[in-house]
C-alpha cells in the first residue's frame, strides 16, 4: 500500500488537502494530511522554541508510528518482519524543508518525495531563502522585529508578535505567497478564514541534511502560472552548474500543472491524479544530453565574424574600424547564474556574436559578467552594470553622449532603474526575450526591480522590445503587463516579433525570421544611437 504524507505550505495545515485526500483515498491509498505543530488547530502548542526541528520531529514521529503493510502471503513458512509500506512525502513550498529533514533521518522508509511547487533546499539553507514574501524578510532582518496585536490578541498584519509568531499575510495579499491562479472565491476565503500564524523559528533555524537522501527518488510538480516549468528546469540544468545535474537521475521525474501555487485548492483532481502517477514512478524524465549540447553554448544565428576584443575586468569591449568616438551598446546577460558556471556570459556564443555585429556596423559593442548568481543579487548585479557604464563612457573611443543598453531574459529586470530615471545620454534600452517583472514565487526583497511599474516614468525613451512567439507562459505575461503599462503612459515601446522564436533563439532558431529580428533590432537600436 501506498502512503501519502502531505505537508503545506505556511501558514496551514492538514485541512488545505481535503480535497486531494479524498482523491487518493479513493485510489485505495493511506493519506495523513499533516497539521504541523503550532497551526491550525494544533496552534495553541505553538511556543518561541517551536521551530524546524520541531516540524521535523513530527514527521519522524508520523513515519516511525506508520502501521506496517499486510504481508502478500496468508501463511508465510517462516516468520518475517512485517513490511513496511511506500511511504510518499509531499512537501508543499515551506512544507518541503521538515520533509526532507525527516526522509533525511528516515531515508529506508521514504520511497519517494515530491517536492510541490517548492524549492530545492541544501544542507545549512534556512526556509527564508525560498520565502517570495518580502514582508516576512523585512520582518526577520537583522533580528529587529516591530511586535503587535489586535485587541483580540492575535498577531497584526507586518508585525511579529511578542510570542515569535509571523502572521499570515492579509486577505488581499496572499499572491505574496505565490500565485492564486485557478483558486475559487470560497476556497480563498477558507484559506484566508483558517490561516494560522507561523512561528518565526520554522523560517530561520537551518536545515541539516547528512546527505542520506541521495538514494530516495524524487519528482518535481511545477505549478506553471506561478512562475516555474520543466523547460526552465531543463535550461537550469544546461548551463552545467553540478547542483543541477542530480535532475537528470532516471530517477527524478517532473509533472506541470497549469495553476498557481496552490493546486490543491484550485484543481485538488488533477493534483491527486499527478501524485498517483509520481508515486508509481512516471512522470517527465530529463535526459543528460540537455547539460551535454547546452543551447547556450550553440553557434550565433548570424555569420558574423568574430572581431578582437579588449578586456577589462568583467568588461569585454568589441571596437568599430573608427577614428573618432563611436556610440555604444552595452549588452547584459540574465541570470541568475551561478559563480561557478564556465564559460561565463561574455564569451557565449550569443553575446560575442553581438558584440562583433553592432561593431562591424561601427558601434562600440560592450558584454559584461555581472554577479546575478542568485536572486538575492539583484543589487549586486545592476552596481556591475552601472559600474560598467561608467567605464565604457570614460573611454575615449566611445562617445559618451549616446549609449543603449540592452538585457536579456531575467537581465530585463535590472533595467528597472534606467526606466526610472534615464539619464540625457542614454538614447535606447533594448530587451530581448526579457522578464519585466519578478515571477510570483521570486523572493525579491528589493522592490525597485520592477520594470513594468517603472517604465511609466520613462518618458519617450526609446524601448526596442523583441518577443518570441514561443515564450514560456510564466515570462510572457511578465511581458503582457510591462505593454499594457507602456500603452497607458504612451511610452515609445517598438516590438520586434520572432515567428515560432524560443527563448535563447539566437542560438537555438537557426531560421530567416530569427536573422531577421536580430538585424531589425540591432538596426532599430543603432538608429536611436544616430549610427
Amino acid at each position: 500500500m501506498t502512503v501519502f504524507i502531505l505537508v503545506s505550505e505556511a501558514f496551514t495545515g492538514g485541512w488545505i488537502w481535503r480535497d486531494v485526500a479524498v482523491g487518493l483515498r479513493e485510489s485505495g491509498a493511506e493519506v495523513h494530511p499533516v497539521t504541523l505543530t503550532g497551526m491550525g488547530d494544533r496552534r495553541h502548542l505553538a511556543g518561541a522554541e517551536t521551530d524546524l526541528e520541531t516540524h521535523i520531529l513530527d514527521l519522524v514521529q508520523l513515519i516511525d508510528h506508520l502501521d506496517p503493510a499486510p504481508s502478500e502471503s496468508a501463511e508465510p513458512a517462516e516468520p518475517a518482519e512485517p513490511a513496511v509500506p511506500d511511504v510518499v512525502l509531499v512537501g508543499h513550498g515551506y512544507g518541503i524543508h521538515p520533509v526532507l529533514g525527516a526522509a533525511d533521518r528516515r531515508p529506508g522508509r521514504v520511497a519517494r518525495i515530491v517536492h510541490l511547487d517548492a524549492g530545492m533546499p541544501q544542507d545549512g539553507d534556512a526556509a527564508l531563502a525560498l520565502v517570495p514574501d518580502r514582508t516576512v524578510h523585512e520582518l526577520l532582518a537583522d533580528g529587529t522585529h516591530e511586535t503587535g496585536t489586535t485587541a483580540e490578541g492575535a498577531p497584526v498584519a507586518g508585525a511579529v508578535a511578542e510570542d515569535g509568531l509571523i502572521p499570515p499575510p492579509p486577505a488581499d495579499e496572499w499572491q505574496r505567497w505565490g500565485s492564486t491562479a485557478g483558486v475559487p472565491a470560497d476556497a480563498l476565503a477558507r484559506l484566508v478564514r483558517l490561516a494560522a500564524p507561523q512561528p518565526k523559528g520554522t523560517f530561520t533555524r537551518p536545515l541539516r541534511l547528512s546527505g542520506a537522501l541521495s538514494e530516495v527518488p524524487t519528482t518535481g510538480v511545477l505549478c506553471t502560472a506561478n512562475g516555474s516549468s520543466i523547460g526552465m528546469v531543463e535550461g537550469l540544468v544546461g548551463l552545467g552548474d553540478p547542483r543541477f545535474q542530480v535532475l537528470t537521475d532516471p530517477r527524478v521525474t517532473f509533472f506541470e500543472l497549469h495553476t498557481g501555487h496552490w493546486p490543491m485548492l484550485s484543481v485538488p483532481g488533477e493534483l491527486a491524479e499527478v501524485l498517483r502517477r509520481a508515486a508509481a514512478g512516471e512522470g517527465h524524465r530529463i535526459s543528460p544530453s540537455v547539460s551535454e549540447q547546452p543551447s547556450h553554448l550553440r553557434p550565433f544565428v548570424l555569420d558574423v565574424p568574430e572581431r578582437h576584443r579588449e578586456r577589462t575586468g568583467r568588461v569585454d569591449l568589441y571596437l568599430p574600424d573608427a577614428d573618432e568616438p563611436r556610440p555604444a551598446v552595452v549588452f547584459v546577460h540574465g541570470g541568475p547564474l551561478p559563480a561557478e558556471v564556465r564559460p561565463t556570459p561574455r564569451d557565449w556564443p550569443g553575446f560575442v556574436g553581438y558584440g562583433s555585429y553592432v561593431a562591424s556596423l561601427g558601434a562600440v559593442g560592450v558584454t559584461l559578467d555581472h554577479r546575478l548568481h542568485d536572486l538575492t543579487g539583484y543589487g549586486r548585479a545592476a552596481e556591475d552594470v552601472a559600474e560598467a557604464v561608467e567605464l565604457v563612457r570614460a573611454d575615449p573611443r566611445v562617445d559618451a553622449e549616446r549609449v543603449a543598453l540592452w538585457f536579456f531574459s531575467a537581465g530585463g529586470l535590472l533595467s528597472a532603474d534606467w526606466l526610472a530615471a534615464p539619464p540625457a545620454w542614454l538614447r535606447c534600452v533594448a530587451a530581448t526575450y526579457p522578464v519585466l517583472a519578478p515571477l510570483p514565487q521570486w523572493p525579491l526583497t528589493d522592490s525597485r526591480f520592477r520594470p513594468a511599474v517603472t517604465v511609466r516614468k520613462a518618458g519617450r525613451l526609446p524601448v526596442v522590445l523583441t518577443r518570441v512567439e514561443l515564450e514560456r507562459p510564466e515570462i510572457a505575461a511578465t511581458v503582457e503587463e510591462f505593454l499594457t503599462a507602456a500603452q497607458d503612459c504612451e511610452s515609445a515601446v517598438e516590438i520586434v516579433d520572432v515567428p515560432q522564436g524560443h527563448h535563447g533563439f539566437e542560438t537555438i532558431d537557426h531560421t530567416e525570421e530569427a536573422r531577421e529580428a536580430v538585424a531589425r533590432a540591432v538596426r532599430s537600436v543603432l538608429g536611436h544611437l544616430g549610427g
